[in-house]
């Protein structure tokens, strides 16, 4: 028994060194580590304090626009940044948010890059459906200076200024429709009013808003009374679709409108007197 209980004790003792000595190895290791990441953490502070990691120039910025990238020019139109200035106190979700509330501009991505030090950002424009026009006065709103003139609509009305679209796009070609009258006036129905003009097999050269009682469509029929914008729009267009080949049966030059504002009964104005369709016209 006494050698049994003598081995136990030197086994005991054993097992506390090597405790011992592991909790030294751990505590050093921890030591190590902390000095480890404190020296990383120092030298990317380092590196990200020297001078080499500052935007000082708008030709440090790339921005593209689907497969074309915009001049410098056009850059400094679109951001307002001060140089020199670091490109780690640059807040990449700041400027998209100053992008996207341009009208021009519907979304916007931001990244830093390192390598040469810059940024480069993706933008997806906005397109313009229509040219939008007011032949009167602007009257004292708030939307007064847009009203008062010439600019583009995408087709969720979204206004944008014509000569900073054509500055960002030198080489685009316009839209041929055009839309007449006060903006915030038809406002509110231009996305339902231009979803149903575009789908129409006849072509709309103008829209004429200017009352908002009788909206008026240029058209290669002739000028179309639609009335006051309502849900039956879209039957107003397909009967002005049947109506395609009213040239053949009367006179364009003759023909003053066609009234479409009831659509189950639609009326041709011929000169002074009402002439109305009859089945074949539809």
């Amino acid at each position: 028994m006494a050698g049994l209980v003598s081995v136990s004790r030197t086994d005991l003792q054993v097992r506390r060194h090597k405790l011992r000595r592991q909790r030294q190895m751990k505590i050093i290791q921890a030591i190590w580590r902390t000095l480890g990441v404190t020296s990383l953490l120092g030298s990317l502070l380092w590196v990200a304090s020297q001078p080499m990691w500052v935007l000082s120039t708008p030709k440090q910025i790339q921005i593209a626009s689907g497969s074309r990238s915009l001049s410098p020019e056009a850059i400094s139109s679109l951001l307002v940044l001060s140089y020199p200035q670091s490109l780690w106190r640059i807040e990449p979700s700041a400027i998209a948010d100053s992008l996207t509330k341009q009208p021009t501009i519907a979304k916007a991505s931001v990244k830093r890059r390192l390598f040469p030090p810059g940024l480069i950002i993706d933008i997806q424009e906005r397109v313009p459906v229509a040219i939008a026009q007011r032949h009167h006065q602007a009257t004292l709103t708030l939307d007064a200076n847009i009203a008062s003139s010439t600019g583009l609509l995408d087709a969720n009305g979204i206004w944008m200024n014509q000569e900073k679209y054509i500055s960002l796009n030198p080489t685009v070609k316009l839209p041929s429709l055009i839309v007449i009258g006060s903006f915030e006036q038809y406002r509110p129905y231009w996305n339902q009013l231009y979803q149903s003009v575009s789908q129409s097999s006849v072509k709309v050269m103008e829209i004429d808003c200017q009352d908002p009682t009788n909206i008026i469509l240029k058209t290669e029929l002739g000028y179309v009374h639609l009335g006051a914008v309502s849900p039956q729009i879209s039957e107003q267009i397909k009967v002005l679709a049947q109506m395609s080949h009213l040239p053949t049966q009367l006179n364009p030059n003759q023909i003053e409108y066609i009234d479409l504002k009831n659509p189950e009964s639609p009326l041709v104005q011929m000169n002074q007197k009402i002439v109305k369709s009859n089945s074949q016209t539809r």
